[in-house]
């Protein structure tokens, strides 16, 4: 099969991104990529070296560095036409030396660590190029084009050999802890905002390897996203990784200590509720909510700052943007303890009933859909007296005067579930809100009335 760093051999197909054509307005234009600027190495001519097969095992050690060396020379690969034989041996080289770290118990020397970590850095590390799709909420995944990387095909062999030598068996981190630093572990997290997708899943995975391998590194680790966090917050409302650190968060939260440190709350409430302002949380939305209710199930305590937080930044006039709000309170209901109910119950259901009176077909369905969950029902029908006060005339307009069709239905539904439960309090709701309805229209009329009579004395004082 033909590998796509064999772009301009006789017979090979380049790959989609690289050749495909998109038209506008009736003008062919090339698909966009993104190309990072490469050093590019002056000695570019490389020897074919014998396989590991082909030498005795006293000379694996020697012939692996070689290969790694060969390796740390850098093609242009913006030129699919140029050092086509050099870039041949180098792929071989990358692929030979994956198999053989995996497929073999080695002994890895310092020396190996050294030439493997200086070779990832020269091949990967670099000034992440100037995006080439809109940013922050303009972007959406599902229409605008994905950028690649054009050296993406020599990249990804980089990064799987790499990941394949951290997890190596023989693999010694107190040895490989002095090449592995704080200069590396940051400059890696800077490409997460590469475009390429595809990158930013090999940097999560290799980034994740690193944090459960270095326990030294690991503070210095979480410093680093939080850097990134406030940066992309308070600054810019950019950066493309956010999602995939939010995911490498998600199961480092998953493994803290209980109880949890100061440090830890800090970070929930500095930077994770604060993340939901952000006009770009489509982007990554799940995975905030997954490291929200990690967090409430290490620490339920932590249920009123969560939720107050959410209604801190709550939209106003975004609906798309409320909809996942309202998917997240979801969410962290099915870890809510009736305790921590009790203390969110009133801001929280004024919140909702204003949900359920949006004209916004699905902000009213979301809110109104939290009455499906049989949890919910039940901590709603333990309190009650509290809840149906707030939400009632709400429900009740929404049901009389709301377009659509279904949402009267869900109306019905919930307004049945406080009729069964607590028949008495139904009543005094519906009583007090014919009084309130009564009181408000008695008002307007008399409003009308003083209009009415200025309007007169206007006209006569003119005549």
């Amino acid at each position: 099969m033909p590998n796509d760093l064999d772009v301009g051999k006789p017979g090979f197909a380049a790959s989609p991104h690289l050749l495909s054509v998109e038209r506008l307005d009736g003008i062919k234009t090339p698909k966009r990529h993104s190309s990072s600027r490469f050093e590019i190495s002056e000695k570019r001519e490389l020897t074919v070296l014998p396989s590991f097969k082909e030498v005795p095992p006293t000379d694996h050690k020697e012939l692996f560095l070689h290969k790694v060396e060969q390796c740390k020379v850098m093609f242009d690969f913006n030129n699919p036409a140029s050092d086509l034989a050099g870039k041949d041996i180098k792929q071989n080289a990358l692929s030979e030396l994956s198999e053989y770290v995996s497929t073999n118990r080695i002994r890895i020397t310092p020396e190996m660590y050294g030439a493997v970590v200086e070779m990832f850095t020269k091949n990967l590390f670099r000034p992440i190029p100037p995006p080439v799709n809109p940013v922050g909420e303009l972007y959406d995944p599902d229409e605008d084009e994905p950028v690649y990387e054009l050296a993406w095909p020599h990249m990804q062999m980089v990064y799987d050999f790499f990941l394949i030598f951290l997890e190596s068996s023989d693999f010694d981190q107190s040895i490989a802890r002095k090449f592995i630093d704080h200069q590396f572990v940051q400059t890696l997290i800077a490409l997460f905002d590469s475009e390429d997708i595809r990158e930013r899943e090999c940097l999560k995975t290799t980034l994740h390897r690193i944090y459960g391998k270095f326990l030294n590194l690991r503070a210095f680790i979480r410093k680093c996203m939080n850097n990134v966090f406030f940066q992309f917050i308070y600054e810019t409302e950019r950066f493309n990784g956010v999602s995939e650190l939010l995911e490498i968060l998600g199961s480092i939260i998953n493994g803290f200590a209980l109880p949890l440190k100061t440090e830890h709350k800090i970070f929930l409430s500095r930077v994770l509720i604060p993340l939901h302002k952000v006009r770009s949380l489509s982007l990554y939305k799940s995975q905030l909510a997954y490291c929200i209710v990690q967090f409430l199930e290490k620490d339920s305590t932590l249920t009123e700052e969560v939720i107050m937080g959410l209604l801190r930044y709550w939209p106003k006039v975004n609906t798309s943007k409320e909809v996942l709000f309202l998917i997240e309170v979801e969410d962290i209901f099915e870890v809510l303890e009736p305790d921590e109910f009790v203390k969110i119950q009133i801001p929280l259901f004024v919140q909702l009933a204003k949900c359920i009176a949006s004209p916004h077909f699905q902000v009213a369905e979301r809110a109104l859909n939290f009455f499906s969950s049989e949890y919910f029902c039940s901590l709603v029908s333990e309190n009650s007296e509290t809840i149906l006060p707030i939400i009632f005339s709400a429900l009740v307009e929404t049901e009389t005067t709301h377009w659509n069709q279904s949402i009267h239905q869900m109306v019905y539904n919930a307004l049945k579930l406080f009729m069964d439960t607590n028949s008495v309090l139904y009543d005094q709701c519906q009583i007090l809100y014919r009084q309130t309805k009564n009181s408000a229209e008695s008002r307007e009329e008399m409003r009308r009335e003083n209009w009415k009579f200025l309007e007169d004395n206007v006209d006569k004082a003119h005549s």
